[in-house]
Protein backbone atom coordinates (compact mmCIF):
# COMPACT_ATOMS: atom_id res chain seq x y z
CA UNK A 1 0.00 0.00 0.00
CA UNK A 2 1.54 3.31 -1.04
CA UNK A 3 1.69 6.22 1.36
CA UNK A 4 -0.36 9.36 0.87
CA UNK A 5 1.91 12.30 0.06
CA UNK A 6 1.12 15.99 0.35
CA UNK A 7 2.08 17.61 -2.94
CA UNK A 8 3.63 21.05 -3.35
CA UNK A 9 0.37 22.32 -4.82
CA UNK A 10 1.20 26.02 -5.18
CA UNK A 11 4.50 25.72 -7.10
CA UNK A 12 2.92 22.99 -9.24
CA UNK A 13 0.01 25.31 -10.02
CA UNK A 14 2.35 28.14 -10.94
CA UNK A 15 4.48 25.90 -13.19
CA UNK A 16 1.48 24.55 -15.08
CA UNK A 17 -0.25 27.91 -15.43
CA UNK A 18 2.87 29.69 -16.68
CA UNK A 19 3.74 26.95 -19.19
CA UNK A 20 0.20 26.69 -20.56
CA UNK A 21 -0.06 30.45 -20.86
CA UNK A 22 3.17 30.55 -22.89
CA UNK A 23 1.77 27.86 -25.21
CA UNK A 24 -1.56 29.65 -25.57
CA UNK A 25 0.16 32.92 -26.46
CA UNK A 26 2.24 31.04 -29.06
CA UNK A 27 -0.83 29.96 -31.01
CA UNK A 28 -0.17 30.67 -34.71
CA UNK A 29 -3.58 32.31 -35.17
CA UNK A 30 -2.95 34.69 -32.29
CA UNK A 31 0.64 35.33 -33.40
CA UNK A 32 -0.46 36.33 -36.91
CA UNK A 33 -3.33 38.45 -35.56
CA UNK A 34 -0.96 40.35 -33.30
CA UNK A 35 1.70 40.94 -35.96
CA UNK A 36 -0.26 41.54 -39.18
CA UNK A 37 -2.75 44.23 -40.14
CA UNK A 38 -4.05 45.70 -43.41
CA UNK A 39 -5.82 48.95 -44.23
CA UNK A 40 -5.88 51.51 -47.03
CA UNK A 41 -3.55 49.49 -49.22
CA UNK A 42 -0.88 49.13 -46.55
CA UNK A 43 0.26 45.87 -44.94
CA UNK A 44 1.76 46.26 -41.49
CA UNK A 45 3.97 43.42 -40.28
CA UNK A 46 5.73 43.51 -36.92
CA UNK A 47 5.81 47.30 -36.99
CA UNK A 48 6.88 47.61 -40.65
CA UNK A 49 4.69 49.19 -43.33
CA UNK A 50 4.55 47.78 -46.86
CA UNK A 51 2.47 49.57 -49.47
CA UNK A 52 0.58 47.24 -51.80
CA UNK A 53 0.86 48.33 -55.43
CA UNK A 54 -0.45 45.13 -57.03
CA UNK A 55 -2.22 41.96 -55.93
CA UNK A 56 -1.86 39.97 -52.70
CA UNK A 57 -1.23 36.22 -52.90
CA UNK A 58 -0.92 33.82 -49.96
CA UNK A 59 1.03 30.57 -49.63
CA UNK A 60 1.85 28.52 -46.56
CA UNK A 61 3.82 25.44 -45.54
CA UNK A 62 3.98 23.60 -42.24
CA UNK A 63 1.85 22.13 -39.50
CA UNK A 64 0.66 25.58 -38.37
CA UNK A 65 -0.10 26.90 -41.86
CA UNK A 66 -3.89 26.55 -41.63
CA UNK A 67 -4.10 28.37 -38.30
CA UNK A 68 -1.91 31.10 -39.76
CA UNK A 69 -3.92 31.28 -42.99
CA UNK A 70 -7.19 31.56 -41.07
CA UNK A 71 -5.93 34.73 -39.41
CA UNK A 72 -4.64 36.08 -42.74
CA UNK A 73 -8.07 35.55 -44.32
CA UNK A 74 -9.74 37.51 -41.54
CA UNK A 75 -7.23 40.35 -41.85
CA UNK A 76 -6.80 40.62 -45.64
CA UNK A 77 -10.24 39.29 -46.61
CA UNK A 78 -11.41 39.84 -50.18
CA UNK A 79 -8.11 41.48 -51.04
CA UNK A 80 -6.55 38.01 -51.34
CA UNK A 81 -6.14 37.26 -55.04
CA UNK A 82 -5.39 33.55 -54.53
CA UNK A 83 -3.68 31.22 -52.09
CA UNK A 84 -2.73 27.68 -51.15
CA UNK A 85 -1.28 26.14 -48.00
CA UNK A 86 0.27 22.73 -47.38
CA UNK A 87 -0.17 21.10 -43.99
CA UNK A 88 0.10 17.69 -42.37
CA UNK A 89 -2.68 15.12 -42.72
CA UNK A 90 -5.29 15.79 -40.04
CA UNK A 91 -4.17 19.40 -39.53
CA UNK A 92 -6.34 20.90 -42.25
CA UNK A 93 -9.04 23.48 -41.54
CA UNK A 94 -11.74 24.92 -43.76
CA UNK A 95 -10.68 28.21 -45.30
CA UNK A 96 -12.71 30.55 -47.46
CA UNK A 97 -10.28 31.92 -50.04
CA UNK A 98 -7.17 29.79 -49.56
CA UNK A 99 -6.87 26.21 -50.82
CA UNK A 100 -5.70 23.57 -48.34
CA UNK A 101 -3.57 20.58 -49.33
CA UNK A 102 -2.80 17.90 -46.75
CA UNK A 103 0.48 16.08 -47.34
CA UNK A 104 2.98 13.68 -45.81
CA UNK A 105 5.00 14.49 -42.69
CA UNK A 106 7.67 13.67 -41.61
CA UNK A 107 8.01 11.67 -44.84
CA UNK A 108 6.98 13.68 -47.93
CA UNK A 109 4.61 12.11 -50.42
CA UNK A 110 2.99 12.90 -53.77
CA UNK A 111 0.84 15.58 -52.16
CA UNK A 112 4.03 17.29 -50.96
CA UNK A 113 5.07 17.50 -54.61
CA UNK A 114 1.60 18.68 -55.62
CA UNK A 115 1.67 21.41 -52.99
CA UNK A 116 5.05 22.61 -54.21
CA UNK A 117 3.81 22.68 -57.80
CA UNK A 118 0.72 24.71 -56.85
CA UNK A 119 2.73 27.20 -54.80
CA UNK A 120 5.25 27.52 -57.64
CA UNK A 121 2.24 28.09 -59.91
CA UNK A 122 1.25 31.08 -57.78
CA UNK A 123 4.79 32.45 -58.02
CA UNK A 124 4.68 32.19 -61.83
CA UNK A 125 1.42 34.17 -61.92
CA UNK A 126 2.88 37.05 -59.95
CA UNK A 127 4.15 40.33 -61.35
CA UNK A 128 6.82 42.61 -59.94
CA UNK A 129 4.28 44.83 -58.15
CA UNK A 130 2.53 41.90 -56.41
CA UNK A 131 3.06 40.67 -52.84
CA UNK A 132 3.20 37.09 -51.59
CA UNK A 133 2.40 36.51 -47.92
CA UNK A 134 4.35 33.33 -47.20
CA UNK A 135 3.44 31.45 -44.00
CA UNK A 136 6.18 29.17 -42.68
CA UNK A 137 6.12 26.78 -39.73
CA UNK A 138 7.62 23.51 -38.53
CA UNK A 139 7.18 20.58 -40.89
CA UNK A 140 7.51 22.79 -43.95
CA UNK A 141 10.50 20.86 -45.30
CA UNK A 142 8.47 17.69 -45.83
CA UNK A 143 5.27 19.47 -46.86
CA UNK A 144 6.92 21.56 -49.57
CA UNK A 145 9.02 19.21 -51.67
CA UNK A 146 10.46 19.53 -55.17
CA UNK A 147 13.57 17.40 -55.78
CA UNK A 148 16.27 18.73 -58.10
CA UNK A 149 16.00 16.72 -61.35
CA UNK A 150 16.66 13.89 -62.00
CA UNK A 151 16.28 13.02 -58.28
CA UNK A 152 12.96 11.28 -57.61
CA UNK A 153 10.75 11.60 -54.56
CA UNK A 154 11.70 8.08 -53.48
CA UNK A 155 15.42 8.88 -53.78
CA UNK A 156 14.97 12.09 -51.79
CA UNK A 157 13.13 10.19 -49.02
CA UNK A 158 15.86 7.54 -48.99
CA UNK A 159 18.54 10.22 -48.60
CA UNK A 160 16.69 11.93 -45.75
CA UNK A 161 16.16 8.62 -43.97
CA UNK A 162 19.87 7.84 -44.16
CA UNK A 163 20.73 11.26 -42.75
CA UNK A 164 18.29 11.00 -39.84
CA UNK A 165 19.54 7.56 -38.86
CA UNK A 166 23.16 8.68 -39.10
CA UNK A 167 22.81 11.02 -36.14
CA UNK A 168 23.39 14.17 -38.21
CA UNK A 169 22.17 17.44 -36.68
CA UNK A 170 19.17 19.19 -38.24
CA UNK A 171 21.44 21.91 -39.63
CA UNK A 172 23.53 19.26 -41.39
CA UNK A 173 20.47 17.43 -42.68
CA UNK A 174 19.10 20.67 -44.09
CA UNK A 175 22.43 21.50 -45.72
CA UNK A 176 21.98 18.43 -47.90
CA UNK A 177 18.23 18.94 -48.33
CA UNK A 178 18.73 22.47 -49.65
CA UNK A 179 21.20 21.38 -52.30
CA UNK A 180 19.02 18.64 -53.76
CA UNK A 181 15.85 20.75 -53.92
CA UNK A 182 14.37 23.32 -56.29
CA UNK A 183 12.54 25.22 -53.53
CA UNK A 184 14.63 25.05 -50.36
CA UNK A 185 17.61 27.18 -49.39
CA UNK A 186 16.14 30.40 -50.82
CA UNK A 187 15.52 28.91 -54.24
CA UNK A 188 11.77 29.42 -54.01
CA UNK A 189 12.27 33.13 -53.34
CA UNK A 190 14.30 33.36 -56.55
CA UNK A 191 11.21 32.22 -58.48
CA UNK A 192 9.05 35.08 -57.20
CA UNK A 193 9.14 38.27 -59.30
CA UNK A 194 7.32 40.28 -56.63
CA UNK A 195 7.95 40.93 -52.93
CA UNK A 196 7.70 38.16 -50.35
CA UNK A 197 6.57 38.92 -46.82
CA UNK A 198 7.19 35.83 -44.70
CA UNK A 199 5.51 35.20 -41.35
CA UNK A 200 7.44 32.50 -39.53
CA UNK A 201 6.67 30.25 -36.55
CA UNK A 202 10.09 28.96 -35.58
CA UNK A 203 10.63 25.40 -34.36
CA UNK A 204 14.42 25.70 -34.60
CA UNK A 205 16.69 26.43 -31.64
CA UNK A 206 18.26 29.82 -32.25
CA UNK A 207 15.71 30.76 -34.96
CA UNK A 208 18.11 30.35 -37.89
CA UNK A 209 16.03 31.49 -40.89
CA UNK A 210 18.02 29.30 -43.26
CA UNK A 211 17.15 26.20 -41.20
CA UNK A 212 13.44 26.72 -40.45
CA UNK A 213 11.58 24.56 -43.02
CA UNK A 214 14.93 24.45 -44.89
CA UNK A 215 14.76 28.20 -45.55
CA UNK A 216 12.66 28.59 -48.74
CA UNK A 217 12.75 32.40 -48.41
CA UNK A 218 16.12 32.83 -46.69
CA UNK A 219 19.62 33.21 -48.16
CA UNK A 220 21.61 30.01 -47.70
CA UNK A 221 25.12 30.28 -46.25
CA UNK A 222 25.93 26.64 -47.04
CA UNK A 223 27.37 25.26 -50.27
CA UNK A 224 27.52 22.11 -52.38
CA UNK A 225 30.91 21.48 -50.80
CA UNK A 226 29.26 21.55 -47.37
CA UNK A 227 26.55 19.14 -48.54
CA UNK A 228 29.14 16.67 -49.79
CA UNK A 229 31.17 17.08 -46.60
CA UNK A 230 28.14 16.11 -44.48
CA UNK A 231 27.53 12.96 -46.50
CA UNK A 232 31.21 12.01 -46.43
CA UNK A 233 31.59 12.69 -42.69
CA UNK A 234 28.65 10.43 -41.86
CA UNK A 235 29.87 7.78 -44.31
CA UNK A 236 26.80 8.20 -46.52
CA UNK A 237 28.35 9.39 -49.78
CA UNK A 238 28.43 5.90 -51.26
CA UNK A 239 25.03 5.00 -49.77
CA UNK A 240 22.85 7.81 -51.13
CA UNK A 241 21.31 7.34 -54.60
CA UNK A 242 23.53 8.01 -57.61
CA UNK A 243 21.27 10.84 -58.72
CA UNK A 244 21.92 12.69 -55.46
CA UNK A 245 25.69 12.35 -55.89
CA UNK A 246 25.41 13.52 -59.50
CA UNK A 247 23.49 16.69 -58.59
CA UNK A 248 25.97 17.58 -55.85
CA UNK A 249 28.95 16.90 -58.15
CA UNK A 250 27.42 19.13 -60.85
CA UNK A 251 26.98 21.83 -58.26
CA UNK A 252 30.61 21.50 -57.23
CA UNK A 253 31.66 21.90 -60.88
CA UNK A 254 29.43 24.95 -61.31
CA UNK A 255 27.19 23.25 -63.84
CA UNK A 256 24.11 24.07 -61.79
CA UNK A 257 23.74 27.25 -59.70
CA UNK A 258 24.46 27.48 -55.99
CA UNK A 259 21.68 28.31 -53.56
CA UNK A 260 21.31 32.13 -53.29
CA UNK A 261 23.56 33.90 -50.80
CA UNK A 262 21.56 37.14 -50.98
CA UNK A 263 17.87 37.88 -51.57
CA UNK A 264 16.52 41.40 -52.15
CA UNK A 265 12.81 40.62 -52.48
CA UNK A 266 12.14 39.08 -49.05
CA UNK A 267 10.99 40.49 -45.73
CA UNK A 268 11.24 37.69 -43.14
CA UNK A 269 9.45 38.04 -39.79
CA UNK A 270 9.58 35.57 -36.89
CA UNK A 271 6.24 35.96 -35.10
CA UNK A 272 6.42 32.97 -32.72
CA UNK A 273 9.42 31.12 -31.30
CA UNK A 274 10.83 29.57 -28.15
CA UNK A 275 12.27 32.95 -27.23
CA UNK A 276 8.94 34.72 -27.62
CA UNK A 277 7.22 31.94 -25.62
CA UNK A 278 9.76 32.50 -22.84
CA UNK A 279 8.86 36.20 -22.79
CA UNK A 280 5.17 35.30 -22.44
CA UNK A 281 6.07 32.98 -19.55
CA UNK A 282 8.03 35.78 -17.92
CA UNK A 283 5.06 38.13 -17.97
CA UNK A 284 2.80 35.44 -16.54
CA UNK A 285 5.22 34.75 -13.69
CA UNK A 286 5.03 38.39 -12.64
CA UNK A 287 1.28 38.06 -12.18
CA UNK A 288 1.94 35.33 -9.60
CA UNK A 289 4.39 37.53 -7.71
CA UNK A 290 7.42 35.58 -8.91
CA UNK A 291 10.67 37.06 -10.14
CA UNK A 292 11.05 35.72 -13.69
CA UNK A 293 14.51 34.89 -15.00
CA UNK A 294 14.92 33.72 -18.58
CA UNK A 295 17.98 31.48 -18.25
CA UNK A 296 18.29 30.48 -21.92
CA UNK A 297 16.15 30.10 -25.02
CA UNK A 298 18.68 27.83 -26.75
CA UNK A 299 18.74 24.85 -24.38
CA UNK A 300 20.14 21.74 -26.05
CA UNK A 301 21.85 18.49 -25.09
CA UNK A 302 20.92 15.23 -23.44
CA UNK A 303 17.58 15.57 -21.63
CA UNK A 304 18.58 13.78 -18.43
CA UNK A 305 21.74 15.89 -18.09
CA UNK A 306 19.76 19.10 -18.64
CA UNK A 307 17.35 17.97 -15.93
CA UNK A 308 20.19 17.48 -13.46
CA UNK A 309 21.70 20.90 -14.20
CA UNK A 310 18.37 22.72 -13.88
CA UNK A 311 17.56 20.86 -10.66
CA UNK A 312 20.99 21.84 -9.30
CA UNK A 313 20.09 25.49 -9.84
CA UNK A 314 16.79 24.97 -8.05
CA UNK A 315 18.63 23.33 -5.14
CA UNK A 316 21.12 26.22 -4.91
CA UNK A 317 18.39 28.86 -4.96
CA UNK A 318 16.21 27.04 -2.43
CA UNK A 319 19.04 26.26 -0.03
CA UNK A 320 21.46 29.16 -0.38
CA UNK A 321 19.41 31.87 -2.11
CA UNK A 322 21.94 32.23 -4.91
CA UNK A 323 22.23 33.30 -7.62
CA UNK A 324 18.64 34.47 -7.01
CA UNK A 325 16.51 34.84 -3.93
CA UNK A 326 13.13 33.10 -3.98
CA UNK A 327 10.35 33.41 -4.88
CA UNK A 328 11.69 33.00 -8.38
CA UNK A 329 10.64 31.46 -11.69
CA UNK A 330 13.40 30.01 -13.87
CA UNK A 331 12.52 29.86 -17.57
CA UNK A 332 14.28 27.70 -20.15
CA UNK A 333 13.39 27.05 -23.79
CA UNK A 334 14.97 24.96 -26.50
CA UNK A 335 15.10 21.32 -27.51
CA UNK A 336 16.84 18.47 -25.72
CA UNK A 337 17.34 14.94 -27.01
CA UNK A 338 17.32 11.37 -25.74
CA UNK A 339 20.05 9.03 -26.92
CA UNK A 340 18.77 5.47 -26.72
CA UNK A 341 21.27 2.94 -25.42
CA UNK A 342 20.20 -0.57 -24.55
CA UNK A 343 16.67 -1.29 -23.37
CA UNK A 344 14.15 1.43 -24.16
CA UNK A 345 10.78 1.92 -22.52
CA UNK A 346 8.34 4.74 -23.23
CA UNK A 347 8.89 8.46 -23.00
CA UNK A 348 10.22 11.64 -24.54
CA UNK A 349 12.91 14.23 -23.82
CA UNK A 350 10.70 16.45 -21.67
CA UNK A 351 9.48 13.53 -19.58
CA UNK A 352 13.06 12.34 -19.17
CA UNK A 353 14.23 15.82 -18.18
CA UNK A 354 11.47 16.11 -15.57
CA UNK A 355 12.14 12.66 -14.12
CA UNK A 356 15.86 13.41 -13.90
CA UNK A 357 15.16 16.70 -12.12
CA UNK A 358 12.81 15.01 -9.64
CA UNK A 359 15.69 12.99 -8.21
CA UNK A 360 17.71 16.05 -7.27
CA UNK A 361 14.84 18.25 -6.01
CA UNK A 362 13.54 15.46 -3.78
CA UNK A 363 12.65 16.93 -0.39
CA UNK A 364 13.07 20.58 -1.44
CA UNK A 365 9.82 22.10 -0.21
CA UNK A 366 8.19 24.84 -2.24
CA UNK A 367 9.83 23.79 -5.50
CA UNK A 368 8.46 22.28 -8.71
CA UNK A 369 9.46 21.92 -12.35
CA UNK A 370 7.55 21.40 -15.57
CA UNK A 371 9.11 20.37 -18.89
CA UNK A 372 6.68 20.42 -21.78
CA UNK A 373 6.72 20.20 -25.56
CA UNK A 374 4.70 23.11 -26.92
CA UNK A 375 3.02 21.00 -29.62
CA UNK A 376 1.48 18.73 -26.98
CA UNK A 377 3.39 15.62 -28.03
CA UNK A 378 6.63 14.69 -26.31
CA UNK A 379 8.38 11.90 -28.18
CA UNK A 380 6.17 9.05 -29.44
CA UNK A 381 3.68 9.45 -26.58
CA UNK A 382 0.34 11.06 -25.81
CA UNK A 383 1.90 13.22 -23.08
CA UNK A 384 3.28 16.73 -23.55
CA UNK A 385 5.79 16.34 -20.72
CA UNK A 386 6.10 16.06 -16.97
CA UNK A 387 5.43 18.17 -13.85
CA UNK A 388 7.44 17.12 -10.79
CA UNK A 389 7.96 18.39 -7.26
CA UNK A 390 9.74 17.58 -4.02
CA UNK A 391 7.58 14.49 -3.44
CA UNK A 392 7.81 12.81 -6.83
CA UNK A 393 10.87 10.73 -5.95
CA UNK A 394 9.39 9.44 -2.68
CA UNK A 395 6.10 8.53 -4.36
CA UNK A 396 7.92 6.48 -6.99
CA UNK A 397 10.06 4.66 -4.44
CA UNK A 398 6.99 3.89 -2.30
CA UNK A 399 5.48 2.17 -5.35
CA UNK A 400 8.56 0.07 -5.93
CA UNK A 401 9.78 2.13 -8.87
CA UNK A 402 13.47 3.03 -9.08
CA UNK A 403 13.67 6.47 -10.76
CA UNK A 404 17.31 5.97 -11.75
CA UNK A 405 16.50 2.65 -13.40
CA UNK A 406 13.56 4.23 -15.22
CA UNK A 407 15.94 6.86 -16.56
CA UNK A 408 18.49 4.27 -17.67
CA UNK A 409 15.74 2.34 -19.48
CA UNK A 410 14.23 5.51 -20.96
CA UNK A 411 10.90 4.70 -19.33
CA UNK A 412 10.00 8.13 -17.97
CA UNK A 413 6.41 7.92 -19.23
CA UNK A 414 5.48 4.95 -17.05
CA UNK A 415 7.33 6.34 -14.03
CA UNK A 416 5.65 9.75 -14.24
CA UNK A 417 2.30 8.09 -14.88
CA UNK A 418 2.71 6.13 -11.64
CA UNK A 419 3.50 9.29 -9.66
CA UNK A 420 0.68 11.29 -11.22
CA UNK A 421 3.13 13.67 -12.89
CA UNK A 422 2.41 13.31 -16.61
CA UNK A 423 1.09 16.40 -18.38
CA UNK A 424 -1.38 15.76 -21.20
CA UNK A 425 -2.61 18.72 -23.21
CA UNK A 426 -3.58 17.10 -26.49
CA UNK A 427 -2.56 18.81 -29.77
CA UNK A 428 -1.97 22.51 -29.13
CA UNK A 429 -1.86 23.78 -32.71
CA UNK A 430 1.59 25.29 -32.31
CA UNK A 431 5.22 24.15 -32.10
CA UNK A 432 7.98 26.39 -30.76
CA UNK A 433 10.11 23.63 -29.24
CA UNK A 434 10.03 22.94 -25.50
CA UNK A 435 9.62 25.15 -22.46
CA UNK A 436 10.85 24.31 -18.96
CA UNK A 437 9.66 26.23 -15.91
CA UNK A 438 11.16 25.90 -12.45
CA UNK A 439 9.43 27.59 -9.52
CA UNK A 440 11.10 28.06 -6.13
CA UNK A 441 9.01 29.72 -3.42
CA UNK A 442 11.63 29.41 -0.68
Amino acid sequence: MSKSYERDILPRHYCLDIALYAIKRSDPYISVSENLSYSNGVIRVAGREIRVKGRIFVAGIGKASCRMAKAVEEIIGDNIEDGVVSTKYGYGEKLDRIKVIEAGHPVPDKNSLRAADEIIGIAKRMRAEDILLFLISGGGSALFTKPYPPITLEELVQTHDLLVKSGARIQEINTVRKHISLVKGGRFAEMVPGKIVSLIVSDVVGDDLSTIASGPTAPDPTTYADAKRVLVNYELWDKVPESVRNVIEKGLRGEIPETPKKLDNVNNNIIASAGIAAEHASRRALIHGLRPVIMTTTLEGEARHAGTVIASLIEEIAGKHRPFKPPVCLIFAGETVVTIRGKAGKGGPNQELALSASIKISGIKGAALIAIDTDGTDGPTDAAGGLVDSRTYDILVSQGIDPEKSLMEHDAYNALSASGDLVKTGPTGTNVNSIIIGVILG
